[in-house]
């Protein structure tokens, strides 16, 4: 068979064949190969363009698989979060809780606050009440109290002129004390020398005498009755003292007395107590430190011994 042209190459081929292919029929299958290699042509451009367009579908794929993989990575970070989030608002509920919890013993709290100062505004009304009753009160006690002082004023002049009155009669009463007293001595005075020489057979010297006696120079003590006597052979002194009542404390006092005169003198001393009025236990107490007593009485002597 004779070479042309391929189909594809541009080649022609033979008027006929050794099978008895006629032109006719070559032309046909000619133009049946080329209407198919145009197809197959424009096919392969179609492929071209569709691998190009795979091709850009396969990178954008792998752009959004990367995308896929990035946002993959970011709910896992967005579960993440969630998870935190959702721990989180189970404590921001637990908190909830206790805070209702708190809240709910605060209410409690304040109704129990409520009631107590509803008792302390009770309890101030009260006080209150008894403020003004005590305002009162001592509204009325002030006025008793300027009474009072008003009452004191007039009892204080009273007292006063009772004062003045008592002085007068304290020395009216002192007065006639001295006068009753001065008696008593001036009486003992008379008297004592006749009942010394009857009672212990005293001679007197001289008549006895109120005087001072001297204990130091400028320096005097006052005795009631005193004067100088002799008794079995010696000479004594005389000290004698007159009390309207006598009492133990005066037993006392007139014992110091004696012994003070004693050194004065630095003789015997002969003590004598003169009264209107003296107990027994008195009597003793005066026995037993040797003094004498004398009650007014025994000193009124019948005048045939005088």
């Amino acid at each position: 068979m004779a070479k042309g042209k391929g189909i594809s190459g541009g080649e022609t081929m033979p008027q006929s064949t050794g099978q008895g292919l006629n032109s006719e029929l070559y032309k046909t299958i000619v133009a049946i190969v080329d209407d198919r290699v145009r197809e197959i042509r424009v096919t392969r451009e179609e492929f071209d363009g569709l691998k190009q367009v795979v091709q850009e579908l396969a990178q954008a794929q792998a752009r959004t698989e990367r995308r896929l993989d990035r946002l993959t990575e970011k709910v896992e970070e967005l579960a993440l979060a969630q998870a935190r989030t959702e721990e989180r608002v189970e404590e921001l509920a637990q908190a909830q809780a206790r805070t209702e919890a708190r809240v709910e013993e605060l209410a409690e709290a304040q109704a129990r606050t409520e009631a107590r100062v509803e008792e302390l505004a009770e309890a101030q009304a009260r006080t209150e009440a008894r403020v003004e009753e005590l305002a009162k009160a001592q509204a009325r006690t002030e006025a008793r109290l300027e009474e009072l002082a008003e009452a004191q004023k007039q009892t204080e002049i009273k007292l006063a002129t009772l004062t003045d009155e008592h002085r007068k009669t304290r020395e009216m009463l002192g007065g006639l004390a001295h006068t009753v007293g001065y008696r008593l001595e001036d009486e003992a005075i008379w008297a004592l020398p006749h009942l010394l020489a009857r009672d212990f057979g005293m001679t007197i010297e001289a008549p006895l005498v109120r005087t001072f006696l001297e204990t130091a120079p400028h320096r005097y003590i006052e005795v009631n009755i005193w004067g100088y006597g002799r008794l079995e052979g010696r000479r004594t002194a005389i000290l004698g003292e007159a009390k309207s009542q006598l009492k133990k404390r005066d037993v006392d006092s007139f014992v110091k007395t004696v012994a003070k005169v004693r050194k004065i003198v630095g003789t015997d001393v002969f003590a004598v107590l003169v009264t209107y009025q003296a107990s027994p236990q008195v009597k003793q107490a005066a026995a037993e430190k040797g003094i004498q007593v004398y009650l007014s009485y025994e000193l009124r002597l019948p005048q045939a011994s005088l």
